[in-house]
C-alpha cells in the first residue's frame, strides 16, 4: 500500500462515517457536539489488521483458537517480544509475557498481587483515571506524586513524597509516556524512580501503552530495560489498542521482569482471573505488532502535524490557555485556569463550544480547570474544533 492510499484511508473519514461506527466517542454526546475525549483515533485501521479480522469472519473461525500448535494468546506474547526488540532494543522473554483480556485487568491484578489493603501505592497525578479507581476500590492508600509545571514541561520531585513513605509502601505506578501530560521520561528521571524502588523495595507497575506514539526529539525507554535488578521488580503493561486504534478488540499483556516476579504474581492471582483475549483481538494484535509499522509511521506524521497545529493556534489566538506540546500520545493537557471560569473547563467548552473534552477532574480532583484534548482526528475536524474553541474563549462574557 503506497503512502497516498495509506494517508487517505487513515485520515479522511467523514463525521457521518465516524458516527456510523456506533462507538462511544461519537455516540456519547448530542450530534452537534464534536468529541475530543476518550483515547481513540478517528482513523481506519491498518490494512493487515483489517485483513486478519476479515479472514476470521470469512472462514467463520469462531472456535477455541490455536496458533502454531499452541494456545492462540501465546502468539501475542511472541509478537510483543519481537516488537519490543525491534522498536526499543528491549529483550523480553515471551514466557514472561502474560496475555490479558483487557488492560484494565492489568491495572488491578499487580496491585492486588503485590500489596494488601492499607498498603501505600505511589501514583503520579494527574493520571489515567482507572489507576486511582483501582487504588480506591482495592482499599490501598494513595500516595500522590504531583506532576508540576516547571515552565518547560511537567516534572516530578521524589523528595515531595518521601515523608509519606513507610514500611507499608509497596508499589510505584509509573505511566510512561505519561497520560495526560504527554511526557516521555528521560533516563535520568527513570533511574531516580528505579533508585527509590530499590531503596524502598517497591514493585513498579509501568504502564507503557503509549510507547509507540513518540514524537521526534524524544525516545521511549522501557523501565524494565534499565537493568536486571530493576527488571526483577517491574511489571510492564502494554497493548496495541492505543497505537493501532483497536480498543474495542480487548487484548493486552503484562510482562514480568523475571521468573521469580511472575511466580509471586501467580501465587496471588489465579490464571483464570486474568482472562483470555478473544480470537479477533488476538489476531488483530499480532498483525499490528508484526505488520502494522508502515501504517503507524503514517499516523505519526499526521499526529505531529495535528499536535503542532493545536500548539500554534492556542499560542497565537488564546494565549490564556497554557499547553506544553506533548512529547508523546495524541492527547494535549490544557491548563485553563487563567480564564477564571465560573464552571469547570469541561462544562464551559461543552456548553459554549459544543466540544466534548475529557474533564480534568477525572484525572485529578484538583484539576477542574484543565481538560484533556484528543487531537487524533482529520485536519478538517480538528480545524472545526479549534475554531469553536477559540470562539468560545474570545466571546466569553
Amino acid at each position: 500500500m503506497n503512502k497516498l492510499v495509506t494517508d487517505t484511508i487513515a485520515f479522511e473519514m467523514s463525521r457521518e462515517a465516524l458516527r456510523a461506527r456506533r462507538n462511544a466517542k461519537w455516540c456519547q454526546y448530542e450530534p452537534d457536539v464534536l468529541p475530543a475525549f476518550v483515547a481513540e483515533m478517528d482513523f481506519a485501521v491498518a490494512a493487515p489488521i483489517q485483513a486478519a479480522i476479515e479472514r476470521i469472519v470469512r472462514e467463520g473461525d469462531y472456535g477455541y483458537p490455536r496458533r502454531n500448535g499452541q494456545r492462540a494468546e501465546w502468539a501475542v506474547a511472541g509478537a510483543f517480544s519481537t516488537h519490543m526488540k525491534a522498536r526499543f532494543d528491549w529483550d523480553v522473554a515471551p514466557e514472561l509475557v502474560l496475555p490479558l483480556a483487557d488492560l484494565v485487568q492489568g491495572t488491578y491484578a499487580p496491585i492486588i498481587a503485590f500489596s494488601d489493603p492499607g498498603d501505600g501505592v505511589i501514583l503520579q497525578t494527574p493520571n489515567y483515571p482507572p489507576f486511582r479507581d483501582t487504588i480506591e476500590t482495592t482499599e490501598r492508600r494513595l500516595i500522590a506524586l504531583p506532576m508540576r509545571d516547571d515552565g518547560r514541561r511537567h516534572v516530578f520531585d521524589l523528595d515531595e513524597i518521601k515523608p509519606q513513605l513507610d514500611a507499608r509502601t509497596r508499589i510505584f505506578v509509573l505511566c510512561n509516556p505519561q497520560n495526560p501530560t504527554g511526557r516521555v521520561f528521560s533516563r535520568d528521571e527513570l533511574m531516580a524512580i528505579a533508585k527509590l524502588a530499590i531503596e524502598r523495595d517497591l514493585i513498579v507497575v509501568s504502564d507503557e501503552i503509549h510507547s509507540d506514539l513518540i514524537y521526534p526529539g524524544r525516545r521511549h525507554i522501557p523501565f524494565a530495560s534499565l537493568g536486571p535488578e530493576i527488571a526483577a521488580r517491574t511489571v510492564t503493561l502494554n497493548s496495541a489498542t492505543k497505537s493501532f486504534n483497536i480498543p474495542g478488540l480487548r487484548c493486552a499483556i503484562m510482562a514480568f521482569g523475571d521468573k521469580e516476579l511472575l511466580a509471586r504474581f501467580n501465587k496471588r492471582i489465579p490464571s483464570k482471573m486474568t482472562g483470555q483475549g478473544n480470537i479477533i483481538g488476538i489476531d488483530a494484535t499480532v498483525a499490528a505488532w508484526t505488520e502494522g509499522q508502515p501504517w503507524l509511521d503514517a499516523v505519526m506524521r499526521h499526529l505531529l502535524q495535528a499536535r503542532n497545529r493545536v500548539a500554534d493556534v492556542l499560542s497565537a489566538k488564546v494565549p490564556e490557555i497554557h499547553l506544553h506540546a506533548p512529547e508523546a500520545t495524541y492527547l494535549a493537557w490544557l491548563d485553563c485556569r487563567r480564564l477564571e471560569l465560573s464552571t469547570s473547563a469541561f462544562q464551559f467548552f461543552h456548553d459554549h463550544a459544543r466540544i466534548g473534552f475529557s474533564a480534568g477532574e477525572t484525572f485529578d480532583p484538583d484539576c477542574p480547570q484543565f481538560v484533556r484534548f484528543n487531537f487524533a482526528t482529520s485536519m478538517t475536524i480538528l480545524e472545526e474544533i479549534l475554531d469553536r474553541f477559540v470562539g468560545a474563549v474570545t466571546q466569553r462574557g
